[in-house]
């Protein structure tokens, strides 16, 4: 990379890094501590809760993405961080499950992943691509081992409300870097009107490998979601007490991004995107069915951090590879539209991850809940089979 790219990669990561802590963050004690709210008490209501900030993420993605194609990236990132830490202070305050679940839906109205990761492929060259997504995929994937340590302590010590409180400050560091530290953006490919805003946009839904990929995130993150409401029990279940879930999550995490740097990029060096891309895929369904095999039996820490270990190779070579690809296979004056659209997915799966993972937990347990995972990953390696990566030349 050249300095201007190590900078841009850096500070945008540590962007994505610091919103997606504050996101993160709750994960791993919102279902336990939701619970002592009034209204709490309904599993499927507290999916909801924890699910509607993919939500309203999946309304404001295309359109904040367009924005940041006919605006700029920038102003369109500090507003979205700006209504985060909004929702963040609603979140904080809220007396009952039906204020915390309105907080989380404005948190995810700072719909922002699709300028960000567009302000990065706008700065970055296609043959370092994947390496700066990756950075920004390996914050996420640290900031998440981070979370599930540091979480349970944080709610003991200030209760959901602090941690709430804690994202909104969080939100407003990574303002401040966005303007301070951030390089400037380029403007050459802006588009100049709406109608080339609709032409654009008519050209990445047309786009069938876009498409493809779309439905990947979409899965991913519904998959990532729906896990973590059995997960936690299964770990209480072997022996693990809740505030030391972090003592698993953190190895497996730094071990697999360690795994996945040596892996992932020499195998794209030699053109074998591809075969890593579907590896990965490969990899979560294995651990899918896995759980499912293994849910009733009460598998040990062992086993679980094993499995967790699998996990996180594949899901954090696909958190790199999936922007990457859609950044390159875009046209540059829809990158936003494009990665709007992907995000949407994403967020779409967080949502229904969420709502589906919770209602799947209370009908079915969590046997039932990995067989549904299980499927998921089996239809998106049937639909992602055929994929090919860009070639250098459609690059260039």
């Amino acid at each position: 990379m050249t300095p201007a790219e190590r900078r841009a990669s850096a500070s945008l990561s540590l962007v994505f890094a610091l919103r997606m802590l504050g996101l993160f963050i709750v994960l791993p004690v919102f279902a336990l501590e939701a619970a002592r709210l009034p209204g709490g008490d309904d599993a499927s209501r507290v999916g909801l809760a924890m699910g509607l900030y993919g939500l309203t993420q999946a309304f404001l993605q295309i359109p904040l993405g367009l924005a940041s194609d006919r605006f700029g990236r920038k102003p369109v990132i500090v507003a979205g961080l700006l209504v985060f830490a909004l929702g963040s202070g609603i979140a904080a305050w809220a007396p009952d499950l039906t204020w915390l679940a309105l907080g989380r839906a404005v948190q995810g109205a700072g719909a922002i992943s699709a300028a960000v990761t567009a302000f990065l492929a706008d700065v970055t060259r296609d043959s370092v691509r994947t390496k700066s997504m990756a950075l920004v995929g390996g914050s996420i994937a640290l900031m998440f081992a981070l979370s599930l340590v540091f979480a349970p302590a944080l709610a003991g010590w200030v209760g959901l409300s602090g941690i709430f409180a804690l994202t909104g400050v969080l939100a407003m560091l990574a303002i401040a870097m966005v303007i301070w530290v951030a390089p400037a953006e380029p403007q050459e490919h802006r588009p100049s009107d709406m109608q080339h805003l609709r032409a654009g946009m008519a050209e990445v839904l047309r786009h069938r490998g876009l498409m493809r990929l779309n439905l990947g995130v979409f899965v991913l993150h519904a998959v990532q979601l729906a896990m973590w409401m059995a997960l936690p029990a299964l770990l209480v279940s072997a022996g693990l007490a809740k505030a030391s879930h972090g003592h698993i999550y953190l190895p497996a995490v730094a071990a697999s991004l360690v795994v996945m740097g040596g892996v992932l990029f020499p195998m794209e060096r030699r053109g074998r995107l591809r075969a890593a891309f579907l590896m990965a895929v490969a990899l979560i369904g294995a651990v899918q069915l896995a759980l499912w095999a293994l849910a009733d039996a009460k598998p040990g820490l062992w086993t679980l951090g094993l499995l967790l270990f699998v996990f996180f190779i594949g899901f954090n070579t696909l958190e790199a590879t999936l922007p990457s690809l859609v950044s390159r296979l875009a046209p540059a004056h829809a990158r936003g539209a494009a990665l709007g659209v992907y995000n949407t997915l994403q967020s779409v799966g967080l949502f229904v991850g969420g709502v589906v993972g919770g209602w799947l937990a209370h009908a079915h347990g969590a046997q039932g809940l990995f067989a549904v995972c299980s499927v998921a990953m089996l239809v998106w390696l049937v639909v992602a089979w055929p994929m090919q990566a860009p070639s250098s030349a459609a690059r260039r």
